[in-house]
This record gives structure tokens, sequence and C-alpha cells, in this order.
């Protein structure tokens, strides 16, 4: 079921091609004695899945305590407008403040206005400031090999 919401979220941003997440890797990913990725489910009132919210923990050197990053918060279109993804990530921001965790943070596409102007709404500030990086594909496996080679 949520290799079905990833699949759509891949389709709403435009990365289909991009997704292979398949069920065992997921299972693996969430429920493997070393997980490190956690999950929250949105459920409409006949208990079918509305939504998620799959995230990690961070750290800050600041602060010198964890943090949560939200790689991805989804609900499905027919499911949006009825509070899920506030509820979602309400319950991370619960879990932050438990714990003593200092920040939620994610990011959302530039183009995503609708998410943008929600997430306004909470109160979340947009760090332009900040450019995301990443290596993938070759580049990784470039870098990789030099530090095997230490």
């Amino acid at each position: 079921m949520l290799v079905e919401l990833i699949e759509g979220l891949a389709e709403f941003e435009r990365m289909r091609d991009q997704c292979t997440v398949t069920p065992d890797l997921l299972t693996d990913a969430l429920f493997s004695p070393d997980a490190a990725v956690f999950g929250h489910v949105a459920e409409e009132d006949d208990g079918r899945i509305a939504g998620m919210a799959l995230w990690y923990l961070t750290f800050s050197t600041w602060d010198g305590v964890h943090g949560i990053h939200l790689e991805d918060l989804y609900v499905r279109p027919a499911c949006r407008g009825r509070g899920h993804g506030r509820r979602l990530l309400a319950a991370l921001a619960a879990v932050c403040t438990r714990r003593g965790y200092t920040r939620l943070e994610w990011e959302v596409l530039n183009w995503n206005a609708d998410a943008i102007r929600f997430y306004e709404s909470l109160g979340a500030i947009g760090r332009g400031e900040w450019t995301q990086n990443r290596l993938t594909d070759g580049a990784l496996a470039a870098l990789a090999a030099e530090g095997d080679a230490r």
C-alpha cells in the first residue's frame, strides 16, 4: 500500500521514471533490525490509507541534538483538504517536542505553490539561502572509489 503512495508521489512530482522502490525494499527500510527510516500514515474513516509521512533523524551540530527530516509527505489527491497533511505534520512535531528535538525540516519543489502555501500557513519558513546537493549513480560510485582506496 505504501509503495502505491510513493508511486503516486513520484507521478505528482513528475519523476515516476526515477521511482524504483519495491515492497521488499520498503519493508526492509522500515522494519529491519537496523531500520533508519520511520513512517506515519493517515487513514480515512473507512480505514483506507489516505497519506503518509516518511522521515529519518538528523543531527544539529549547533544544538547538539537530533531533529527530523521529513523525506516525503503525500496525501492522495482524492483525500486532500481533509486535514490529513496537517495531522501528519502535527504528529511529527509532537515526536520532536517529546524527544527534545529542535528541528522538523523538509524540502518542497519550488513549483508546488499549494504545498508552499500550506507550509507557510503552519509557520514554516523557506530556507532560500541553502542549496541542496546530491550525489548519485556514477558520481557517487566515483567518489566512493576514492574513499575505498584509502
